[in-house]
C-alpha cells in the first residue's frame, strides 16, 4: 500500500513539475519575442550614458580630440555630433551611471573638462 502511494505522489510531483516547466519555458519564449520585437522597434538603442570629453566651433580640433581618445582608448567607441553650432565628441556606451564615472575618473588625466551625459546608447551583448 505505502509502494503504491509513493508511485502515485511520484506521478503527481512528475506530472505538476513538467507542466510547470512548459509553461515557464512559454513565458521565456515570449520575454525573448518581446525583448526582440523592442530592439527592432528602437534599432538596439536605449537609454543610457557617455562621457562628454570636447565641444567647440572648431571641427579640426574636434577630430584631434577623438583620434587621440581612440589612440588611447580604442576599446570604447568615440561619436562625434554637430549640436550647432557646437562639434561635439562623446565617448563609451554605459548602461549605468556608476560604469560611466569609473571610467571618467580614469580618463580625466587626459581630458581634464570631460563630464558624463544622458544619451541614447546602443550597448554591446
Amino acid at each position: 500500500m505505502k509502494l503504491l502511494f509513493s508511485i502515485i505522489l511520484f506521478c503527481v510531483f512528475s506530472f505538476v513539475s513538467t507542466a510547470q516547466t512548459a509553461d515557464n519555458t512559454a513565458k521565456l519564449k515570449a520575454l525573448q519575442d518581446k525583448k526582440a520585437d523592442y530592439h527592432k522597434r528602437t534599432e538596439g538603442v536605449s537609454d543610457g550614458f557617455r562621457i562628454k570629453i570636447h565641444f567647440g566651433s572648431d571641427r579640426v580640433k574636434a577630430m584631434e580630440v577623438k583620434s587621440k581618445f581612440l589612440s588611447k582608448y580604442n576599446d570604447y567607441g568615440a561619436y562625434d555630433e554637430y549640436q550647432q553650432p557646437n562639434f561635439v565628441i562623446l565617448v563609451g556606451d554605459f548602461k549605468t551611471k556608476p560604469e560611466a564615472y569609473g571610467f571618467l575618473k580614469e580618463i580625466q588625466a587626459d581630458f581634464p573638462n570631460a563630464f558624463i551625459v544622458k544619451d541614447k546608447i546602443k550597448p554591446s551583448y
